[in-house]
């Protein structure tokens, strides 16, 4: 692609990037419990007058129910099997020790901005992958009816260590190659975007060209849903709306200490004298009425307590079954039962499932470009998803006990809430039992030696016994 080209695809892709890029960012600001309500304007002069409290108090109630998801479905991150063992070994050790940690940041990114992004390539020795911010990234899908991927324009901030400019790199990847270009930040488009050299060539220079050899686009979208839909959409207005009023019941509450007093018979006085003093004395000055009476009145705020909250009760359980979390109040516990533990996690099973659907699509073709880098064979995968939620272990361990001698002694393991590895566990007890049986055969080879000896020791009793009457008679 020469400069020209690219120049019109950053114009024709940007304008709509950066609608995405605002709802990507409050999404993130939401995660980061910086609500809307933590930007509210400031009270004004007048207003400080009648109310000086401005409490602004944030719920995090969307990095509540994004953490729920993510722990929920990758505390135990998914497994794959291609039907070769030492394959399976070969791409576990390839995902990495950072493999659930970078899950469990495609699942957040994937939440706050409705997609999550890898990218991958080859290392110097091996396959290398990793997660890239979802804002840096500009999609280009083709018209059909299944959106290939056509290419994936990459945007982001760089400073140059020479001199200390600040530049904005593009980075083009398509099936075959990349091309990079920047700007200086003060530049646009037009006038500043030249070619970059980035990558290394055999003579040691630089070129804004790289070919690779992977046959599609090394970047992969983790859709956050069918709909591709971030998580804020459906409960923004109501955490807006709790954070509202729980903030103006602390406002009250403070405003409430202090009372206005009014005293009548001590003149009036003009608009800012009421409201200075007002303000600063908590005072106001009237005139004395028709019969000349005089004295001292208070004004109290009254708050509407219980209004508030059934306000705020009915807002918080309408945030949870919007966002398809679960309520983590001490009193939705306690001793549940099994299925009562499951219908608390529906909501969020739900929504969990859909995000697996996109996330399963993802996590093959990561699988399937770590097997073409090693050389393994891969004609179907096998994933296997856990499930990470609270469980009534009492009532799970009942159930191994009964399930003995139905199942298999490693499905009950597998499902035993003390066994976190039930093959290891099924060594062990393999390990436990060849103990337990060369114990109960020494055993059993002492007690017959310790009976052989008590049977010779009777018979020579028994042939003494024989000898000394013969020699009586």
């Amino acid at each position: 692609m020469n400069l020209e080209a690219m120049k019109r695809l950053i114009a024709k892709y940007q304008y709509g990037h950066t609608d995405f890029v605002i709802r990507a960012e409050t999404g993130e600001r939401y995660y980061r419990n910086e609500t809307d309500i933590m930007f509210k304007e400031k009270k004004s002069e007048e207003e400080k007058a009648l109310r000086n409290a401005d409490n602004r108090i944030p719920r995090n109630f969307h990095g509540l129910i994004v953490n729920q998801k993510a722990s929920y479905a990758f505390t135990a991150p998914p497994l794959f099997d291609v039907g070769n063992t030492k394959a399976n070994k070969q791409i576990t050790k390839i995902l990495g020790d950072e493999y659930a940690k970078n899950c469990m940041e495609l699942c957040v990114n994937a939440a706050n901005c409705s997609v999550g992004w890898i990218h991958y390539w080859q290392g110097e020795n091996e396959f290398e992958w990793a997660v890239v911010d979802s804002k840096q990234i500009i999609p280009v899908f083709d018209t059909g009816l299944k959106k290939k991927l056509l290419g994936v324009l990459r945007m982001y901030p760089k400073m140059d260590e020479e001199n200390g400019d600040r530049y904005v790199v593009y980075e083009y990847w398509t099936g075959t190659e990349c091309q990079t270009f920047r700007r200086n930040i003060a530049d646009t488009i037009e006038e500043g975007l030249l070619p970059y050299g980035m990558f290394a060539q055999e003579n040691g220079e630089p070129s804004s060209e790289y070919r690779h050899e992977w046959g599609e686009v090394p970047f992969i979208p983790f859709w956050n849903n069918n709909m591709h839909m971030d998580d804020l959409r459906n409960i923004k207005p109501l955490i807006d709306v709790y954070d509202k009023v729980y903030s103006g019941f602390i406002n009250d509450l403070d405003d409430i200490q202090e009372l206005i007093f009014v005293l009548t018979g001590y003149g009036g006085t003009d608009l800012n004298g009421f409201l200075n003093d007002l303000k600063k004395y908590k005072v106001i000055k009237l005139d004395g009425d028709e019969d000349g009476k005089t004295g001292v009145d208070t004004i109290n705020i009254q708050i509407p307590i219980e209004a508030r909250n059934s306000v705020l009760e009915a807002t918080r359980k309408a945030i949870f079954e919007q966002g398809q979390g679960f309520d983590p109040q001490p009193e939705n516990f306690g001793n549940q039962s099994g299925e009562a533990l499951k219908f608390m996690y529906a909501l969020l099973e739900m929504k969990t499932g859909l995000m697996e659907t996109e996330f399963r699509l993802g996590f093959s073709r990561l699988v399937r470009a770590i097997c073409k880098s090693a050389g393994i064979r891969c004609d179907t995968i096998v994933q296997t998803w856990t499930r990470t939620s609270i469980k009534n272990d009492a009532e799970l361990a009942q159930i191994c006990r009964d399930s003995v001698g139905i199942v298999s002694q490693k499905t009950i393991l597998k499902n035993h809430p003390l066994v976190e590895d039930a093959d290891a566990e099924l060594k062990q007890l393999e390990k436990e039992q060849a103990a337990e049986q060369q114990r109960e055969e020494q055993y059993g080879r002492a007690f017959d030696k310790a009976q052989d000896e008590a049977q010779d020791e009777e018979a020579e009793k028994e042939s003494k016994k024989k000898d000394s009457e013969v020699t009586d008679e």
